[in-house]
């Protein structure tokens, strides 16, 4: 015998489960790891034309490879800041990439030389502009020329001026280190996957990556100018194999960065803990947690003054590089709410583990817990 239903009851249950599975699609899309992807030039800006090949179609064809890979994986989301050949200002490129709130910001080009010079390079923010690096800087900034308004867009900056290219906040500062671990597995790829000469990584204001506010590399996939390298660049296959290396790089990137537990995972379940909440101490013996706030080539006092009122400021030079932290601290839950307070005013603001006096991974800290 079968029960007969009640049409309003089967409405609002079809409704319910339709809401449900439209909020937890766009649940999962606000979750995922989102990349822009800038092809450089474009438009009346046609970039160098070394040899005869054309950066702007070269760039947008390795752009759109990069990220057809890049969307066959579920948990990525791509932007292009260009998918046709059109001109795109520098100020909204970055634009573009911060109202997405995207977790990196690849920007892709060619080289060019009135020598012979060949290979690759990746590039990160930096403030030291001499030689052939603030020859690259001058040169892809010069592109705010050919824009209407570049008076207004840029206050005063000349890209001729060295002096011009100085003025870093640390506010950007901070995704430098980021920066720099995406840039060195790009190059590693290109040596190792696509078999280039690479050039090594390099650090110059270059606007376009300035102005954005997370991780952002430029990257340079060789010269135009060399006749055998603008040659290998303008094929198909060539234009394939440095997307490849490119998109392998960022994949491994995004893969160490999940496997950082304490600043990727357990962030979002902090922002759900209520203030009054009595949080359990979570002390991890022999492990003591900071949390890196920024990563420059400035050295600045160690005070709470520098770094907007954040108490315990400890700092540390690795190379030409002063980390900064904020904490200190071996109760793991501690160090998740400082976290939370120093992302208020710094946006990248991570947890990093110490045993020994060494830089540990947060998931060997982790393992260290004996409960």
């Amino acid at each position: 015998m079968q029960t007969k239903q009640n049409p309003l009851i089967v409405f609002l249950g079809l409704l319910f489960i339709t809401t449900l599975t439209s909020f937890t699609a766009l649940n999962a899309q606000d979750n995922k790891f989102v990349v822009v992807l800038d092809a450089g030039h474009g438009g009346h800006d046609s970039g160098n034309v070394g040899n005869g090949h054309s950066e702007k179609n070269i760039a947008l064809k390795v752009t759109l490879e990069v990220g057809k890979e890049l969307e066959k994986n579920p948990d990525i989301k791509v932007i292009y800041t260009r998918k046709t050949d059109v001109f795109v200002e520098l100020h909204e490129r970055a634009n573009i990439a911060n109202k997405a709130d995207a977790d990196l910001f690849v920007s892709i080009h060619c080289n060019a030389h009135s020598s012979q010079a060949s290979g690759t390079e990746t590039f990160v923010l930096g403030e030291k502009n001499t030689g052939r690096n603030f020859d690259v800087a001058k040169r892809e900034n010069e592109v705010i020329f050919l824009e209407d308004n570049y008076e207004e867009n840029y206050a005063g900056f000349d890209p001729s001026s060295p002096e011009s290219t100085i003025a870093i906040g640390i506010e950007q500062e901070v995704y430098v280190e980021q920066s720099i671990v995406l840039a060195r597995k790009i190059e590693d790829n290109f040596i190792h996957k696509a078999k280039r000469k690479s050039r090594g990584l390099k650090q110059a204001s270059l606007l376009v990556i300035r102005n954005t506010y997370m991780p952002s590399v430029l990257v340079e996939v060789g010269f135009l100018t060399n006749k055998s390298e603008g040659s290998y660049l303008n094929t198909k296959a060539g234009q394939t194999k440095m997307a490849t290396a490119i998109k392998t790089a960022i994949l491994e990137y995004k893969k160490e960065l999940d496997q950082n537990v304490g600043s990727h995972i357990f962030v979002g379940e902090q922002t759900e803990t209520k203030v009054d909440e009595v949080i359990t101490p979570r002390v991890i013996e022999g492990v003591t947690f900071k949390v890196q706030i920024a990563a420059s080539s400035r050295e600045l006092e160690a005070k709470s003054y520098n770094f907007k009122g954040l108490d315990e400021i400890s700092r540390e030079k690795i190379g030409d590089i002063y980390k900064y932290y904020s904490g200190n601290t071996s109760d793991y839950n501690k160090i998740i709410q400082l976290q939370e307070d120093a992302k208020k005013s710094y946006s990248g603001a991570f947890i990093v583990a110490f045993k020994g006096g060494k830089r540990i991974s947060m998931t060997e800290a982790l393992k260290s817990a004996s409960n």
